[in-house]
Formats: C-alpha cells, sequence, structure tokens
C-alpha cells in the first residue's frame, strides 16, 4: 500500500476528449499518472484517488475554457484549489526538462511541478450563472458581428462587378434603407427602370427612413453606367440572397443585444457600473464577463494590468525607466475601457479636460486615450468598492483618514 504524502500537487494537461493527471509530492516525485476521460465518474475517481493519497491536494490546469468546465465544476464543487498555468509558461518550462519530446505526460508533470515551485499564479474560482451567461452572450455577439463584416464585404465586392458607382453610393454597414434596396433592385437597369417615384414608394411601403433621398441616390448612380457587365443577372441573384441574410443576422444581433442588456442590468452593480460616462450596457456586460466579481484582482493596478493599462518595465544595467506596454493582457478588457474612455472624451467633463490636458502635455491620441483609460480603472474600482454610482462630487474620506 502507497505511504499517505502530506501535500500533493495534482497538474492536469487538459484535453477535448480526455485529460492527463500527474501528481507529485513535496519532494517533486511522481506519485501516480493516468489518463482519464473528460467524463465525471472518470474525473470523481480521480479526485477520490487524490484525496486519499494525501493530506492536502492541490490542482493545476493550463486551460479554463469550456474544454475544462466539467473538471473544473467537480474540483470546486468538492471544495478543491485549483491554480491556473499558463500553457505558455508551460511551453517555456519544458525547455529546462530532460529530453525534447512532447507528451500530455510530460505537460501535466510540469504543469504540477510549476505549482508546487512557484506561487504567483492565479486561482481559479467559478463564476455565478449570471457571468456565465453574460460571457456567452458577448462570445456570440463578437461572432455575429464578425459574421456582418463578412456578408458586407461579399455584397460589396458583388456590387461593385454589378455597379461601382451604386457600390460607392451607400454606407451598406449603417444604411438599412440601401440594404432592403437590394433586395429587389440591384442592377442599373432595373434602377432606371423603375424610376425614382415608383422606387420611392416601395421603400415607403417597407417603411424605409428617407426613402426619396435613397431613391434619388440610386437612380443618380444607375444612371452613370449604361454597359451591362459580365455576371450581371447571377452576381444580381447571389447579391439579393446575402441582402436578406444581412437583414435577418441584424434581427439577430438586435435579439441578442436586447437579452445582453437584460442580463447585465440583473446584476447589483449595473447602476453603478452605467453611472460612469460612455459605459453603456454592452460594455458593462463585457466588463462583468471578463472580470467577474472582481475576486480575482487585488487592487485598480491589477485590475489594470490585466488590461495592459499599466506599462512595465524592461531595465537593464544602466537602462533604467524603461517602461512598455505588457505583451500579456486581456485584448478584450483593453477594448473596454479604450471605447469608454474614447466615448466619454467626446463630452463635456472632467474625462474630455484630462484628454485635452495630456493632449497638450504632447501626448498623441491613442495615448491619450489609454492615460484616460487607465484613470478610469481607478475610478471603476472605487465606485464598486465603495458602492457608490458616479458623481462630479468626490466621495468623502473615511472617518479617521
Amino acid at each position: 500500500m502507497a505511504t499517505r504524502s502530506e501535500r500533493l500537487w495534482v497538474g492536469i494537461d487538459v484535453g477535448k476528449g480526455h485529460h492527463w493527471a500527474v501528481a507529485i509530492n513535496t519532494a517533486g516525485e511522481a506519485v501516480f499518472s493516468r489518463k482519464i476521460s473528460n467524463d465525471e465518474s472518470e474525473i470523481l475517481s480521480l479526485i477520490a484517488t487524490a484525496c486519499e493519497t494525501a493530506d492536502e491536494v492541490r490542482w493545476a490546469v493550463d486551460l479554463r475554457g469550456k474544454t475544462a468546465t466539467l473538471l473544473l465544476v467537480l474540483l470546486a464543487a468538492h471544495d478543491q484549489q485549483i491554480t491556473y498555468v499558463p500553457g505558455r509558461s508551460v511551453s517555456r518550462a519544458a525547455e529546462g526538462y530532460r529530453g525534447e519530446g512532447k507528451t500530455d505526460a510530460k505537460d501535466a508533470l510540469i504543469i504540477a511541478d510549476m505549482a508546487r515551485v512557484r506561487r504567483d499564479f492565479s486561482t481559479i474560482t467559478i463564476p455565478s450563472e449570471q457571468t456565465c451567461t453574460l460571457r456567452l452572450l458577448t462570445a456570440n455577439r463578437r461572432d455575429l458581428i464578425a459574421d456582418r463584416v463578412r456578408l458586407i464585404n461579399r455584397m460589396r465586392d458583388l456590387l461593385c462587378g454589378i455597379s461601382p458607382a451604386l457600390e460607392s453610393a451607400f454606407d451598406y454597414a449603417r444604411s438599412k434603407g440601401a440594404v432592403i434596396l437590394l433586395t429587389r433592385y440591384q442592377t442599373p437597369t432595373a434602377l432606371r427602370r423603375t424610376g425614382v417615384k415608383r422606387l420611392t414608394t416601395w421603400l415607403q411601403h417597407r417603411k424605409v427612413r428617407s426613402p426619396q433621398n435613397i431613391a434619388e441616390k440610386a437612380v443618380e448612380a444607375a444612371n452613370q453606367q449604361h454597359t451591362a457587365l459580365p455576371g450581371e443577372t447571377r452576381a444580381a441573384a447571389l447579391l439579393a440572397e446575402l441582402a436578406h441574410q444581412l437583414l435577418a443576422l441584424d434581427e439577430r444581433i438586435t435579439a441578442n443585444d436586447r437579452e445582453i442588456r437584460e442580463t447585465f442590468r440583473a446584476d447589483d452593480r449595473a447602476d453603478i457600473i452605467e453611472s460612469l460616462p460612455g459605459m453603456g450596457p454592452i460594455l458593462g456586460a463585457e466588463f462583468i464577463a471578463i472580470a467577474g466579481d472582481l475576486s480575482s484582482y487585488r487592487d485598480a493596478g491589477r485590475l489594470a494590468a490585466h488590461a495592459g493599462l499599466a506599462p512595465v518595465p524592461r531595465d537593464s544595467g544602466r537602462r533604467t525607466g524603461n517602461l512598455h506596454r505588457p505583451k500579456r493582457y486581456d485584448r478584450r478588457l483593453r477594448w473596454v475601457f479604450y471605447l469608454s474612455a474614447q466615448s466619454a472624451m467626446m463630452h463635456p467633463g472632467p474625462s474630455r479636460n484630462f484628454y485635452l490636458r495630456k493632449r497638450a502635455e504632447g501626448l498623441r491620441h491613442v495615448q491619450a486615450i489609454l492615460a484616460l483609460a487607465r484613470r478610469r480603472v481607478d475610478v471603476l474600482w472605487a465606485m464598486l468598492r465603495d458602492q457608490r454610482p458616479y458623481t462630479l462630487t468626490p466621495a468623502p474620506a473615511p472617518a479617521g483618514a
């Protein structure tokens, strides 16, 4: 019978169909190594084996996405401490271990050993149901927006092969009326034959804004070309199909945004977050989806570092004070603070005053926006800490301060 260890570190190389788990003791010696399916019964068996082998068990994984959800939930349900060891750290550390080969077992051993030796890795907590829902909805929104961009680019490409003048006449990403027009009329010949008056009436029946303006611009573009281009008939049919798809996709995006707003505003912090100028429900939902309950951040500086808004030093020898933008940060979180800062800067108030002051100091536009975004991290952190909405009047100092 194996000797019971005082402490055990179990490193798990997470996979879609199966995981590989390696447990090591305080001396760094492997206690067991096994392959387990991504299945509830096998994961529970692994947890039981580890807990029977040692008085204290600490777990470490290299992934925390959907592939690892079942594993992480089961570990959390059994009150197990889970450490996140980034895959990049594992890859770099592998060079210091014997052998050039790469196997799941070796990766799991490295994960366990790094969790044993280092204490600077973050601990994984299972997010709330609301946070998980916002993560799914915001991720779905990004996919829908990407699909919309692809559809518009395909439409423009096809339309350029039919009528370059009509392609440049409208901003199809913003003008719903122009997209509705393309569901029926795509060629210069069809637009000239219909005429401004009939085209305006047709658009009015479909509740298009400024129908006469759209009709006049379309017919004007059609009058600039009297030559039918090769493949025009088939391209027009494909263009009509894409226009219908774009309208349907816009409805899906609208419905998804509505659900995001409803889910976000059900959070107790929604009113506080939305009170910050430039932070609407979509950006607020993205913030909660990434940051969760803020328990992973010790202070506002850690949150700013996660967003890539805290410069890191690269000093060497006599070179000191050499600050650079970090390479490892959450691009989405940075986008949230950058976009909200840019929106707030456009209106009179403290944000605009701060931006103009930074510009006067010689910073470029992007640098000034980033400086404003960094300052807003501190403001939002203080608002959530004190449970106090944004106001122009500073919060009173705590008693005895």
